[in-house]
């Protein structure tokens, strides 16, 4: 299936990082999450029970991300990609997570980024 529904852009405030300072004083943590699910449903009844609601897709999302701290992108991404897989009926998830303040001396990039793509059947 082809449909798709994409948060993309989320921007929230966490303190992961494998850094003492990134764990103690946080940094911003830019989240675009896209799921796959069939959507002919809600566009031929118009009906949000049909559909997902993004509102909850954005809560999850925000949960993870403010929520305890973790060493790895990786980690983050995986929780939230776990989380829209067992709360929502999707086909897939793709999350991509990007720490746009990356603590490396003399470092000139826009960001460093994990995107994960994980499958209902995995």
């Amino acid at each position: 299936m082809s449909d798709r529904i994409i948060l993309k852009g989320m921007t929230f405030y966490g303190y992961h990082g494998v850094a003492t300072a990134e764990q103690t004083l946080g940094q911003r943590f830019v989240v675009d999450v896209e799921v796959r699910k069939d959507l002919r449903a809600a566009g031929a009844t118009d009906d949000l029970r049909k559909t997902l609601d993004y509102s909850l897709l954005f809560r999850l999302t925000k949960e993870v991300v403010e929520g305890p701290s973790r060493k790895l992108l990786e980690s983050v991404a995986q929780a939230i990609a776990e989380r829209v897989l067992s709360g929502f009926d999707v086909e897939s998830v793709t999350v991509r997570v990007m720490k746009p303040e990356v603590p490396i001396k003399s470092s000139i990039l826009e960001y460093a980024a994990v995107e994960i793509v994980r499958e209902r059947d995995e």
